[in-house]
């Protein structure tokens, strides 16, 4: 862009000189010289510094890479390349016999534990009989030991009689404590629950759920609206939940935003809001009006992270540029353009706008400059 505001002056100050036949001396030369050099140097510095342009510019856009949530094999791809699709469109499936005989063997479980759980009451109601059994034996032992020490006491009796009474008394004292701990038992089994339900049927439906998860993890749909490019996966394929191996790229059809790089003397001249214009290499002799969305508050270069060494002065020998993401408000729908396509951008600052005029003289130049060029 010097070059250009150069030649421009340089042909003004010839027509000047042709039409008004001012004569080429050590004045007159010298003179419009140093005028070019004043006038140029201070038009390009307020243009530089008021309305900055870059030429390191793309349309930026995300991507997901896609991982499957378990491990399987791939039975169909039913999606083709680079072809729009909608959020919840199926991208591909895994085969889901080994998932939903997982989900079969549960369902069987908790049925059998759900009968198991409702028996427990039955249980409890037997070992509270055997309980009251044991009781009416240990009474009558006692009962009958009581009588035998009566009658041993009177000479009715002989000792052993009466020890053989006391043993049986003991013998139905530890039956009935036995009894007790089975009620105890069944009384806790019964109890034993979590959510409502039997402690074994709540592990055997969490398990259930989980299995249900997996089964659904078979179909992998689109998450936004997009499309899938480079598809490489066929059927056949073994997925694994793996983050390192992504098996489709999805991209996301979002609004299209554009980023920008500008240097740093300029960043108190990009605020939101402020013009723009775009110069795309793919469309010469165009230009498209669009606005500052937002300027990035963070620089890359100058990040660091917690490690185990210290940050040197390298570290602080960087000037990255300022990122700027923007948009065009101009129609692009006649132009095909892929997504990361190349921009230039200009920004128009709410300081010297006259001078303005000047970057968009520039700026329309410089796309008819795209027309230019050599590959060998």
């Amino acid at each position: 862009m010097d070059l250009l505001l150069i030649l421009t002056y340089t042909a003004i100050c010839i027509a000047i000189f042709k039409i008004f036949k001012i004569p080429l001396n050590k004045w007159t030369v010298p003179t419009a010289v140093l005028g070019g050099v004043v006038l140029i140097g201070t038009l390009i510095l307020l243009m530089n510094y008021n309305h900055p342009f870059t030429q390191l510019g793309n349309q930026v856009f995300s991507s997901t890479p896609m991982v499957s949530g378990v491990r399987g094999r791939v039975i169909e791809v039913p999606v083709e390349p680079n072809k729009p699709l909608k959020k919840g469109d199926v991208l591909f499936k895994i085969d889901p016999v080994p998932f939903e005989a997982e989900v079969a063997k549960l369902q069987a479980q908790i049925k059998e534990a759900s009968q198991g759980a409702l028996g427990l009451e039955s249980e409890l109601k037997a070992a509270s009989a055997q309980q009251a059994q044991a009781e009416a034996e240990r009474d009558k032992a006692q009962r009958e030991f009581a009588r035998y020490q009566r009658g041993y006491d009177k000479g009715a009796f002989t000792e052993q009689q009466l020890d053989t009474r006391r043993q049986a008394y003991k013998a139905t004292e530890a039956a009935l404590e036995a009894a007790k701990a089975r009620v105890d038992q069944a009384q806790l089994a019964l109890d034993s629950e979590i959510g409502g339900e039997n402690t074994t049927v709540a592990r055997l439906l969490a398990e259930l759920r989980k299995a249900e998860f997996n089964l659904e993890q078979t179909v992998v749909y689109a998450p936004t609206d997009g499309f899938a490019t480079q598809v490489a996966l066929r059927p056949g394929v073994m997925a694994v939940p793996l983050p390192i191996a992504p098996v489709m790229t999805f991209v996301h059809t979002e609004d299209l935003v554009y980023t920008a790089a500008f240097r740093q003397n300029s960043l108190q001249r990009l605020k939101p809001g402020f013009e723009a214009e775009f110069v795309f290499r793919a469309i010469p002799g165009r230009v498209f009006k669009g606005e500052v969305i937002d300027v990035l508050p963070a620089i890359g270069e100058s990040q660091f992270q917690a490690r185990g060494a210290l940050v040197g002065t390298e570290a602080l020998r960087t000037s990255g540029r300022v990122f700027v993401t923007l948009k065009i408000t101009d129609d692009l729908s006649e132009f095909h353009l892929p997504m990361g396509t190349a921009v230039e951008v200009a920004v128009y600052s709410d300081r010297f706008s006259h001078v303005s005029i000047m970057r968009k003289v520039l700026i329309r130049m410089k796309s008819w400059q795209n027309y230019l060029y050599l590959d060998h």
